[in-house]
């Protein structure tokens, strides 16, 4: 697959989730109800709580929110690729899901399309769709899985790539850039910092480049699968 897969067709995707509210105490109390459940099957610690447990909630898509999507294609020239990014983001939810899905039905609904994410199998598609739903945005072509067969799927998971068909394995992005010598994303914050971040520092700009980055080394990431060369930052352009 990967040896014949033409990466101009595939749009490359990162997303980020933080929890629906700044913290357990601002949740409406039948949510309250309902996370108190759901904490009862991921406490680990006898001092946990469904308040100490709330920052968690924002990988739920039931109780956490999309505040930013960062798209990347690769564009080919005659010398070299560039790689062009596109990020959707804010505080309106909806509207950051509904610009990306006007992306998707503009753009990539064509067969050959496909998207690509780490550990997007698991979480950013599902989230994604499931977030869409939530608000009535309607799915585009390649999030409608309903009545798929699996070879009819265009959803490419560089995780799921890298199992070899070891469902027991989980390999981080971070990890696989530094096998790979690729440049690292996580040189400012991480993924658990984001939920801070955009409660208590309100600082989307630093979101938005961490997302971007994971994106990039996405990217570079499928390009070594192939063994292909990377492309360099400054071939990176943002639309």
């Amino acid at each position: 697959m990967l040896e014949f897969l033409n990466l101009d067709n595939v749009l490359f995707l990162d997303i980020e989730t933080v929890p629906a509210y700044a913290g357990y105490e601002q949740m409406p109390d039948n949510f309250k109800k309902l996370w108190s459940k759901k904490a009862e099957f991921i406490h680990k610690k006898p001092e946990d709580t469904p308040a100490t447990l709330y920052s968690r909630s924002g990988i739920f898509a039931e109780f956490g929110k999309i505040i930013c999507i960062s798209t990347g294609v690769l564009k080919s020239t005659e010398k070299k690729k560039k790689f062009v990014i596109k990020s959707f983001y804010g505080d309106d939810e909806k509207k950051v899901l509904t610009e990306f899905a006007q992306l998707l039905n503009l753009n990539f609904n064509k067969k050959e399309n496909l998207l690509c994410s780490h550990n997007g199998k698991e979480f950013d598609y599902p989230f994604l769709s499931r977030r869409m739903m939530i608000h009535g945005v309607k799915l585009p072509l390649l999030l409608d899985l309903a009545g798929k067969k699996p070879w009819e799927v265009s959803l490419i998971d560089t995780m799921e790539l890298w199992k070899f068909g070891d469902y027991k394995n989980y390999t981080s992005l971070e990890l696989l850039a530094a096998i790979f010598n690729i440049p690292t994303p996580k040189d400012d914050i991480e993924g658990s910092d984001i939920a801070r971040v955009y409660y208590e520092e309100k600082n989307m700009e630093r979101i938005v480049n961490y997302c971007q980055k994971d994106v990039m080394a996405v990217a570079r990431l499928l390009l070594r699968y192939q063994g292909k060369e990377m492309f360099k930052d400054e071939d990176m352009m943002i639309s």
